[in-house]
C-alpha cells in the first residue's frame, strides 16, 4: 500500500463502529479463591457480546463457564436502571458484563439484566437467585457463597442461595429514600458503584441510605418516538443541595442463622431487618460518603470527605458499639483527590498502606492502623497511579505509575520494610496488573501504540508466564493505518506539555489542522497505548488530508497536583491557552497551516472547543462541541465544586469559565452536538448557548440526536454524526 494511501476498510461506517480493531481482548480479568482458574469475559465472536470464560492455570485449558440467557440483552432490550448503570460505567458490552466470586467459595454471582444467576467453576446451567418482576441490582455474595445481598426497589434484600428463601433486610424505602444503592454523585464522579459493603466473616452488612427529596426533580422527555414518556433526575446541580446520606448497619443471617421466609419479609429476620445501628458521621450533615471498606478484623473505615473537598477523614468504627475514632486526616489548598488505595497488612489490621498527595505527588505510606506513619513507601516527582495488590507474607507492595514517564504506565514493586521500588515491566507501554489472593500470580496487560493489547500470566518468582491473549501488531491488528507520533511541546512559560498528532495521508504540509482535545482533569489523551492508534475519527480525517493533534494541556491527569490543580477556580483559562501554544509549535514546525485550524471535542472537550473557539478566534476557526458544558452552574457539585467551589464563592470565576459569557464573540464556525435525553450533560447546556447565540444574532450549526444520552450508543446515529462532523471540517477547512 503507498504511504498515502488509506486502508480500504477505514470508512465512516468503520469508524461508528464498536469494538474496534485489536480490542476484542479478555476484560474484567479474576481469579478463583483457590488460585487455580483465570477467568475473564470474552467474545470469541469478535462482536460487544461477552461470555464468561476460565482457564485452568496448571493445564492452560480453557472454556466457556456462562453464556447470558438468550445471548445477552441489547440496549433496546435492558431495563431503565441497567440503562443507566451502563451509561454511568460508559459501558458498551452486551451478554455477561459483571460476574463476582465468593471470597472463600466456588461460587460465581452473574447479575444480567436486573436477574442473578450464580454457576460454579464447573459451569453448567446457570441458576436464576431471587426472581421477581422488578431488577435485582448490585448483587454481592457473602464470602461463604450461601447468602448474596441486593437492592430491588430501593430496599436492601438477603436471599439463600441454595434455595432457603427471600427476605427484606429494610423496610423505609420511599420515592426519595433508597437504602443500599450509591446514589449519582456517587457513581458518576466519585468513583463508587456500590452503596452496601459485606464484612469479611459474612455476619454484618454496612449501607448507605440517601434522601434526595428536598432536590428538585429535573424532567428528561423522550420525544424521538412514537410514544413519548417523561424520566426525572434530582440531580444536584453546583451550589445546590447534595443528598442526605447515613450509614447503617445490620446483621446478616448466617449458616447458624439461616432466615427466610419468602411469603412474609422480614418476619424471620430478627430485629436488624426493621432497625439498623446508625453510625455518627459527624455534626455536619453536608458531607460525601466517600469510601467504606472492612478490616480483616471487621471493623468499619469510612472516608468522609468536606463538601469544599479540601478535607478528608478516615474514620474506624466499632460496628457493636458504634463507637468510632478518628484515624488520619488529610487536607489539601488545591482539593483532595478520592483514592482506593486503602489497604489492610495482615489478618489483625495492625498496619494499613495509604496514598497521599501531601508532597504534591500521589505516593504510598505505611502507616499504623491507629494513622501514624512508619515510613513513606515511594518518592519523587512523579505520581503512583494505584495500589494494586499487597503480599502480606512477603511483605511487598504492587503499583502502576508513570516513572520514567507520564506517557508511559508501568508495574513496580516496593518492599513495605524499606527501599527502592523495583520496575517489573521492560517493554515501552502501559500496563496493568491483577493478583490471585495468595499472591504468587498476576495477569499482566500490556499495550502500545504499535502493538494491541497483550495478556500473560506471570509468577512473582519468575517462572515462565503463560500466555491468556496474544497481542498482534498494528500492521496486522489495523493494517494500513498510521501510528501517531508522540512528541514534546513546551508551553509559552516553560511548561513542558505532551502531545500526539496523526500526519495526513495526502497532501504538502503545511496542512490543515483539526484538534482532538478533552482537557479536562482526571483524564490523559496522551499516552503509549493502543487506544491512540485505533481512534479511528483520528485516523479518518487524517486519510483525508488533515494533521489531527491532541495535547494534554495543564489540569490533565498524572502530572502531579501542581500542574493539575493550575486550573483551580479558572476552568476553560489556561486549558486553552495551552491548546493554543500546542498550535503554534505545530506551525512552528512547518506542519500545520495557521489559517485553516478546527478542534472537536465531547463533553469537557466539547466545552473546550467551544472556549477556544470563542477566547482565541484568531487561532481556531471551526469548532465541533459534543454534550458540551456551556455554564458551570448547570453541572454537578462534587465535580464543579472540586474545580471551581460554589458559584457565591467564584462568582467572577464562574462568569469567566461560562461559553455564554463568550458568546457573542463567535466569529469562526461552530457545530454542536447534543443527545436530548443526556442525563449527565443535560441538553440544557446547548439550549442555553443556542440562545446566547440567537441573542446576539449569530450563526451555528445544530445536530441533535432525541434519544440518545451522554454516550452515543446506536450505531446508526453514530455513522449519522460522523459523517456530519467529517463533512463539516471538510467543508470549512479545506
Amino acid at each position: 500500500m503507498p504511504a498515502h494511501e488509506a486502508p480500504s476498510w477505514l470508512t465512516l461506517e468503520a469508524v461508528a463502529h464498536y469494538p474496534r480493531p485489536g480490542t476484542v481482548v479478555p476484560g474484567n480479568v479474576s481469579f478463583s479463591p483457590d488460585s487455580r482458574l483465570v477467568t475473564y469475559l470474552f467474545s470469541e465472536r469478535g462482536d460487544l457480546v461477552r461470555e464468561l470464560w476460565a482457564m485452568d492455570l496448571a493445564t492452560g485449558e480453557r472454556a466457556v463457564l456462562a453464556r447470558a440467557p438468550g445471548g445477552g440483552a441489547s440496549d433496546a432490550d435492558v431495563n431503565p436502571e441497567e440503562a443507566l448503570r451502563r451509561e454511568r460505567q460508559r459501558l458498551r458490552e452486551g451478554g455477561i458484563t459483571h460476574y463476582s466470586w465468593a471470597k472463600a467459595a466456588d461460587r460465581l454471582l452473574l447479575p444480567i439484566n436486573g436477574h442473578l444467576y450464580v454457576t460454579s467453576s464447573h459451569g453448567g446451567p446457570l441458576r436464576p437467585v431471587a426472581t421477581a418482576d422488578s431488577p435485582a441490582v448490585d448483587g454481592q455474595l457473602t464470602p461463604d457463597g450461601r447468602f448474596v445481598a441486593f437492592v430491588r426497589d430501593r430496599e436492601l434484600w438477603v436471599a439463600d442461595v441454595d434455595g432457603g428463601g427471600l427476605g427484606r433486610l429494610t423496610l423505609d424505602a420511599t420515592d426519595t429514600v433508597s437504602n443500599g444503592l450509591a446514589e449519582f454523585i456517587a457513581q458518576e464522579e466519585m468513583g463508587r458503584a456500590s452503596g452496601f459493603w459485606i464484612s469479611p466473616d459474612g455476619r454484618h452488612l454496612a449501607f448507605e441510605q440517601f434522601d434526595d427529596g428536598h432536590i428538585a426533580p429535573f424532567p428528561i422527555v423522550h420525544q424521538g418516538e412514537a410514544e413519548w414518556r417523561v424520566e426525572e433526575h434530582r440531580y444536584p446541580f453546583a451550589g445546590g443541595e447534595n443528598v442526605r446520606v447515613r450509614l447503617g448497619v445490620l446483621d446478616l443471617p448466617t449458616r447458624e442463622s439461616p432466615v427466610i421466609d419468602p411469603g412474609s419479609p422480614a418476619s424471620k429476620l430478627g430485629s436488624s431487618a426493621a432497625l439498623p445501628r446508625w453510625l455518627d458521621l459527624g455534626s455536619d450533615p453536608d458531607i460525601y460518603l466517600a469510601r467504606v471498606d472492612w478490616s480483616p478484623d471487621c471493623r468499619l473505615y469510612v472516608q468522609v470527605e468536606s463538601r469544599d473537598q479540601r478535607r478528608l477523614e478516615l474514620w474506624r468504627y466499632d460496628v457493636a458499639s458504634g463507637a468510632r475514632e478518628l484515624v488520619l486526616a488529610e487536607e489539601c489548598d488545591v482539593w483532595i483527590n478520592l483514592h482506593s488505595d486503602l489497604r489492610f497488612v495482615g489478618d489483625s489490621g495492625g498496619e494499613i498502606i495509604w496514598s497521599s498527595e501531601r508532597t504534591g505527588y500521589r505516593h504510598l505510606e505505611l502507616r499504623t492502623a491507629d494513622g501514624d506513619c512508619i515510613r513513606q513507601l515511594t518518592v519523587g516527582p512523579w505520581p503512583v497511579d494505584r495500589l494494586v495488590d499487597v503480599d502480606d507474607e512477603r511483605r511487598q507492595a504492587y503499583f502502576l505509575a508513570g516513572r520514567e514517564t507520564p506517557v508511559e504506565r508501568h508495574l513496580y514493586r516496593v518492599a513495605l520494610d524499606g527501599g527502592d521500588p523495583e520496575r517489573l515491566t521492560a517493554e515501552a507501554g502501559f500496563h496493568s496488573a491483577v493478583f490471585s489472593s495468595d499472591h504468587k500470580r498476576y495477569v499482566l496487560t500490556s499495550e502500545g501504540r504499535s502493538r494491541s493489547p497483550s495478556l500473560v500470566v506471570r509468577s512473582v518468582d519468575g517462572a515462565s508466564p503463560l500466555e491468556l491473549h496474544a497481542g498482534v501488531s498494528a500492521g496486522i491488528a489495523a493494517p494500513g493505518l498510521r501510528v501517531p507520533e508522540i512528541v514534546e511541546v513546551r508551553a509559552r512559560d516553560g511548561e513542558l506539555l505532551h502531545g500526539a498528532f496523526y500526519r495526513p495521508g495526502h497532501g504538502d504540509r503545511p496542512w490543515p489542522l483539526i484538534v482532538s482535545v478533552y482537557g479536562g482533569p482526571h483524564a490523559q489523551m496522551v499516552s503509549d497505548t493502543w487506544g491512540m492508534t485505533v481512534d479511528l475519527r483520528a485516523q479518518y480525517l487524517a486519510a483525508q488530508g488533515f494533521l489531527v493533534f491532541k495535547l494534554d494541556n495543564r489540569g490533565s491527569a498524572r502530572r502531579g497536583l501542581a500542574f493539575e490543580g493550575a486550573i483551580q477556580r479558572r476552568l476553560g483559562s489556561i486549558e486553552m491557552l495551552d491548546q493554543v501554544d500546542g498550535v503554534r509549535w505545530l506551525v512552528d514546525q512547518g506542519l500545520a497551516d495557521p489559517n485553516r485550524v478546527g478542534i472537536y471535542g465531547w463533553s469537557y472537550g466539547g466545552y473546550m472547543a467551544i472556549m477556544c473557539l470563542l477566547t482565541a478566534p484568531e487561532v481556531f476557526k471551526v469548532a465541533v462541541a459534543g454534550a458540551p458544558v456551556t455554564d458551570w452552574d448547570g453541572y454537578d457539585t462534587h465535580y464543579t465544586e472540586r474545580y471551581m467551589d460554589t458559584p457565591r464563592a467564584n462568582p467572577d470565576g464562574y462568569r469567566m469559565a461560562s461559553a455564554l459569557t463568550h458568546a457573542d464573540r463567535l466569529a469562526g464556525k461552530l457545530l454542536l452536538v447534543h443527545g436530548m435525553v443526556d442525563e449527565n450533560v443535560q441538553f440544557r447546556h446547548t439550549a442555553r448557548l443556542v440562545t446566547a447565540l440567537q441573542t446576539a444574532a449569530l450563526g451555528f450549526d445544530l445536530l441533535i440526536y432525541p434519544e440518545e444520552r451522554h454516550m452515543p450508543r446506536s450505531e446508526e446515529g453514530r455513522r449519522h454524526m460522523e459523517a456530519q462532523i467529517a463533512e463539516y471540517f471538510a467543508h470549512h477547512l479545506a
